[in-house]
């Protein structure tokens, strides 16, 4: 069905000794030789430079400066970089509205994604472990959530439901936010059509009235015990069905189109900019990928490497 925040993952994680060691020598054969973006699909990205992770690649681990654990390009449980990684020299993204992630306790910290949206957007970005997750009740005209499910909505859509939580307010109960007949949309798009400038104004409007955004960070399998919560009920739920992940940890069985964590925000953003804010995309979350594009194509190199592609 869908896009969640599904199992994410950072690379260098220590789940298998021996894969690690079986691959240092293809990584260090590597080191000297630019990896080819041929069949790599994250390659049209408008990025700024990943010199400083390729430096940091060489040096090998560093420590982090709060923790001072050792990590390989950034602390996940700090969510700062190491010291190999200055910070002057990570991109910063500013995003159009906030987003919450809610992390599964039993996520483990070193194969999210999540920690990338902290890290290239901390201004806008805040990570909570579950069960600690603010209230969201009183502004549920405001705030959506990105889970699949049978009231889930398009982000193209967003204009229209927002209208329906503002114009009466936070619903009276939970069902009437989620059971509202889609059939009123039918009813409201031929009377835009009349006055399309007008549509689309109001269209813009609404939609920006959105002011924050929620992700789950977990496996599939966790995630029942958070969307379940009741402090997340009544949310208006959208559902990214277009895109496919590029994750080199994607879940067996599960279909192409559950995203990791970061892939999820990115997407659902360049969806938002031109959907919403009704705006040309020319890049401007990109660096949300900055991590993430750099960790598929070391990973793909080393796979093939190891002869395992």
């Amino acid at each position: 069905q869908l896009t969640m925040s599904l199992n994410s993952s950072t690379l260098l994680n220590e789940e298998n000794a021996q894969g690690a060691k079986r691959n240092t020598e293809c990584l260090e054969s590597l080191l000297q030789t630019p990896s080819s973006f041929q069949d790599n699909p994250l390659q049209q990205l408008q990025l700024a430079s990943q010199e400083v992770l390729e430096k940091a690649k060489k040096s090998g681990r560093s420590k982090c400066p709060r923790c001072n654990s050792s990590r390989m390009f950034y602390c996940y449980t700090c969510f700062v970089p190491v010291e190999s990684v200055p910070t002057k020299e990570i991109p910063t993204v500013k995003l159009p509205l906030k987003i919450d992630i809610i992390k599964h306790p039993n996520e483990t910290d070193g194969k999210s994604t999540a920690v990338h949206a902290k890290l290239l957007a901390p201004d806008d970005v805040t990570i909570y472990k579950y069960p600690c997750i603010p209230e969201y009740e009183e502004r549920r005209h405001e705030i959506a959530l990105i889970f699949p499910g049978p009231n889930s909505v398009s982000v193209k859509d967003i204009a229209f439901h927002l209208q329906k939580y503002t114009k009466r307010g936070v619903c009276a109960s939970d069902d009437d936010c989620s059971r509202e007949p889609l059939l009123k949309q039918a009813k409201i798009e031929p009377e835009e059509e009349k006055n399309p400038n007008e549509g689309i104004s109001s269209s813009r409007s609404e939609g920006t009235r959105l002011k924050k955004i929620i992700f789950i960070d977990s496996t599939w399998n966790q995630t029942n015990k958070i969307i379940t919560d009741e402090r997340l009920q009544g949310l208006l739920q959208i559902e990214l069905k277009t895109r496919k992940t590029c994750f080199w940890r994607h879940q067996k069985g599960k279909p192409d189109t559950y995203l990791s964590t970061i892939e999820a925000i990115y997407y659902f953003l360049v969806d938002y900019h031109q959907e919403i804010l009704k705006e040309s995309y020319k890049g401007q979350y990109d660096n949300l990928l900055f991590f993430f594009s750099f960790m598929y194509t070391l990973i793909k190199d080393a796979k093939c490497c190891a002869g395992k592609e």
